[in-house]
């Protein structure tokens, strides 16, 4: 299974990139493909291409702000999962194995 991820904070400082990290290890444990676009304070970073959407099983979005509308509209036609950042940095194993149910 391939997972896209966005994460993105208020602050676009440490808890985007926490979450990006867990994120990541989970899904290595689990077995899972993931990328993670970070949306932080220094931009778009590891930006999730056309293909890479084309190519996805899911989207999950680990956000406590609304992303940019046109960031979103990227998306359209794909399966995607809204999550708070403090669900991923509580238990992202969990956040995982919940939003892969039914994909």
């Amino acid at each position: 299974m391939k997972i896209l991820a966005v994460t993105a904070c208020p602050t676009g400082i440490a808890h985007t990139y926490m979450a990006a990290e867990a994120l990541q290890k989970a899904a290595d444990k689990l077995g899972l493909k993931i990328k993670v676009e970070t949306q932080g304070a220094m931009g778009l970073e590891n930006i999730l291409t056309a293909r890479d959407i084309a190519c996805a099983d899911l989207v999950l979005i680990a956000s406590d702000i609304e992303i940019e509308i046109e960031q979103k509209d990227r998306f359209l036609g794909c399966q995607v999962r809204q999550v708070s950042l403090e669900s991923v940095l509580l238990d992202a194993s969990a956040v995982l194995k919940t939003a892969t149910v039914g994909v």
